[in-house]
C-alpha cells in the first residue's frame, strides 16, 4: 500500500492528462484456449517439461537460425544450457518478453516477416504454447501486471496510433486502450509501479516519459528530456529513472517526485554522433547503473549511483565481440549482468560478474531475457527483461 501511495503522490505532482474508464478485473484462472504443441530439446537426464528447484534464465533467441525459440539456462550451474524450447514459426524480430509468477506463463512479443505484430503465450510447466495471435495494430516491448491478469502492449515504435493496448493475459483479447502519444515503444511495470511508457514520437511528445495508473488509467508525464527517449530503468521505490536519450553521449536521470532531470555526460567516447545509446539498467542493489553505448562501441559504461542525481562514471567494461550492445539486464540477486549484442545479431550475449566486471562467458544471442525461479516444482519468483532496481525500503539517511 505504501508503494501505491508513493506513485500516486508523484503522479499528481506533475502535469496529468486523465483517461478514466471503468474496468473489472479479468480472472487469470479462466480456462485457456486449446494448447499448441511445442518441442523441447534438453540436456541428458532432465525431463523436457519437468520444472525443478533452481534459478533459470529464459532467453528468447534472436540469432537467425533459432529466432523465437527459448533457451533455458541454469543460473546456479554456470549458466549451463538446460533445454531449448521450439515455439512458433515466422519470427522476424523479437520485441520483448514478460512472465508471471502467479500463472507460470511467459509472453513473447514479436513481428513476422510480413510485419504482423504477434504475441505467443507459453506455459512454463509443460512448455506448451497456449496461444499465438496477432495484436491489432501492432506490438512492441510489453509489460505484465504483477497479478498476471493483464498485459500492457505498445503499438510499435514505427506506428502512428496514439495508444497502447491492455490485453487479457489469459486469452490475448484486447480489453481497453490507453491514449496519450504515438509510436509507443518500451513498456515497464517496475517493482513499485506504476506503468511506465516511452514513445518515439517526433512531434515533441517523444521527449517525455509517461506514467499510467494501472487502476484508473490516468496518464501523467515527466519531461521534457534533451531528446527523444530510448530505453530506461526505474529504481525499486519508483523514485528515480535512468534514461537513454537520443543525441546524448551519456544519460539523463529524473527524480520523479520533483520532476528534476540531470545529465551525466561521457567525457570520453567513440568519435562521431551518438545516435541513441541503447540499453540501460540499475543493478538490483541500486548502487550502479550500467549503460550500453552506440552500435559500434564495444563498451558498457558503469555509473555509481550513490547520489542518483549526481552519477559518477566508475568503470568502462569491454565486450569480447568488439561491437556494441543493444540491451542489458541482471539476474534477480544482482550477481550477473547479461549484455546483449546488436539487434538480431548472431553475436553471443555476454555474461559479466556484476561486482568485479569480469567477463564470465557467453550464451546464445538474446536481448529478451527473464529469470524464472522454481521451488518444489512451482514458480517462486520472476525477474524482468529490464534492469530494474529492487530496493524497496525507504532510505534512513
Amino acid at each position: 500500500m505504501a508503494a501505491k501511495q508513493h506513485w500516486i503522490r508523484f503522479a499528481c505532482a506533475i502535469a496529468a492528462a486523465t483517461v478514466t474508464i471503468g474496468l473489472s478485473a479479468r480472472s487469470a484462472a479462466a480456462a485457456p484456449p486449446t494448447s499448441t504443441s511445442s518441442t523441447s530439446t534438453e540436456s541428458p537426464g532432465l525431463a523436457a517439461h519437468e520444472p525443478s528447484t533452481g534459478r533459470f534464465l529464459y532467453a528468447v533467441n534472436q540469432a537467425a537460425a533459432t529466432r523465437g525459440s527459448i533457451s533455458v539456462y541454469d543460473i546456479g550451474a554456470g549458466h549451463r544450457l538446460v533445454k531449448t524450447i521450439e515455439t512458433v514459426r515466422d519470427v522476424d524480430d523479437v520485441k520483448g518478453v514478460a512472465a508471471s509468477m502467479v500463472t507460470g506463463r511467459v509472453y513473447v512479443a514479436y513481428r513476422t516477416r510480413s510485419g504482423v505484430g504477434m504475441i505467443y503465450c507459453l506455459n512454463v510447466y509443460d512448455d506448451a504454447v497456449l496461444w499465438n495471435r496477432a495484436i491489432d495494430p501492432d506490438i512492441d516491448r510489453l509489460a505484465i501486471h504483477p497479478g498476471g491478469q493483464f498485459l500492457y502492449v505498445p503499438t510499435w515504435e514505427g506506428g502512428s496510433t496514439d495508444f497502447i493496448n491492455v490485453l487479457d493475459a489469459n486469452t490475448g483479447d484486447v480489453v481497453r486502450k490507453v491514449h496519450f502519444s504515438n509510436r509507443s515503444h518500451d513498456t515497464l511495470f517496475p517493482v513499485s509501479g506504476p506503468l511506465f511508457q516511452e514513445t518515439k514520437a517526433e512531434d515533441g511528445s517523444g521527449k517525455y516519459l509517461y506514467l499510467i495508473d494501472p487502476e484508473s488509467y490516468a496518464v501523467s508525464r515527466i519531461g521534457p528530456y534533451a531528446g527523444i527517449l530510448g530505453p530506461y530503468a526505474v529504481d525499486g521505490m519508483s523514485r528515480y529513472v535512468a534514461n537513454n536519450v537520443t543525441g546524448l553521449w551519456g544519460m539523463q536521470v529524473a527524480e520523479l517526485n520533483s520532476g528534476r532531470i540531470v545529465t551525466a555526460n561521457l567525457a570520453e567516447h567513440s568519435p562521431g554522433e551518438p545516435g541513441l545509446l541503447h540499453g540501460i539498467g540499475w543493478t538490483p542493489d541500486e548502487r550502479e547503473v550500467w549503460q550500453s553505448s552506440s552500435a559500434g562501441d564495444p563498451h558498457v559504461y558503469v555509473w555509481s549511483m550513490r547520489d542518483p542525481m549526481a552519477p559518477v562514471l566508475v568503470e568502462r567494461v569491454s565486450m569480447k565481440s568488439g561491437r556494441g550492445a543493444h540491451w542489458l539486464t541482471f539476474d534477480i540477486e544482482g550477481n550477473y549482468a547479461y549484455v546483449a549484442p546488436n539487434k538480431n545479431s548472431d553475436d553471443a550475449t555476454e555474461i559479466f560478474d556484476a561486482h568485479t566486471y569480469k567477463s564470465l562467458g557467453l550464451i546464445g544471442s538474446s536481448e529478451d531475457m527473464i529469470e524464472i525461479d522454481f521451488a518444489d516444482g512451482k514458480v517462486s519468483r520472476v525477474g524482468d527483461q529490464y534492469g530494474v532496481g529492487r530496493v524497496e525500503r525507504t532510505s534512513t539517511n
